[in-house]
């Protein structure tokens, strides 16, 4: 489990294209400090497997659902990420309850400059709406973020110096596609509601 808090900014050095998958070498020098085979880290807000590492560097393999679900694809050599290992169990729970499951993409529409901060306006998928309101959370490309406004076919957060300073969001323009995953606790809570019992007030 992750919390939206990215560690750093690392950077893809290599794309190797498997046909029915794509292996991805990246850098990180933060989230490579102890790591190992078979460790998670959330790339992009994408729970990949560490395959291999060496040095600050680790390569993960990408298959074919999870290039076609998130914006994964769309990265070449140079690339910037953002990185996150997984919350470890004394750690600060500094976001929101982020699984690396991607649940959509989502396109950058517009950016509004402030003093101090700027305003993201990012389209929404329709099958997605349901689960994002206004003051709740949403991870966008892995950055636990809060919504500003919900609209039915897109959103707004703000971002402030430190997010647009320290994540991919700080250079993301509109067109740019961006990963989303909605609060995992707004789909148990529907699950939970759709089999409720006939008559059942509870």
């Amino acid at each position: 489990m992750f919390t939206g808090i990215v560690e750093e900014l690392g950077e893809v050095t290599a794309v190797e294209d498997l046909g029915d998958s794509s292996r991805f070498r990246l850098r990180g020098p933060v989230v490579t400090q102890g790591a190992k085979h078979g460790d998670s880290i959330a790339v992009n807000g994408v729970c990949l497997t560490v395959v291999d590492h060496e040095g600050d560097e680790f390569t993960a393999d990408v298959m074919a659902e999870t290039l076609k679900r998130s914006s994964l694809g769309a990265l070449t050599a140079g690339s910037r990420v953002n990185l996150e290992r997984p919350l470890v169990a004394d750690g600060r729970f500094g976001g929101h309850i982020v699984q690396g499951h991607v649940d959509g993409t989502g396109t950058v529409l517009a950016r509004t400059p402030s003093e101090n901060w700027e305003i993201v306006k990012v389209s929404l998928p329709a099958e997605l709406a349901r689960y994002v309101v206004e003051k709740g959370s949403i991870t966008v490309d892995g950055v636990s973020l809060t919504v500003v406004e919900a609209g039915p076919d897109h959103f707004t957060i703000s971002l402030i110096p430190t997010t647009l300073a320290l994540t991919t969001l700080g250079t993301k323009q509109p067109g740019d596609p961006v990963n989303l995953e909605v609060d995992v606790i707004a789909k148990y809570v529907e699950r939970l509601l759709g089999h409720r019992a006939p008559g059942d007030a509870r």
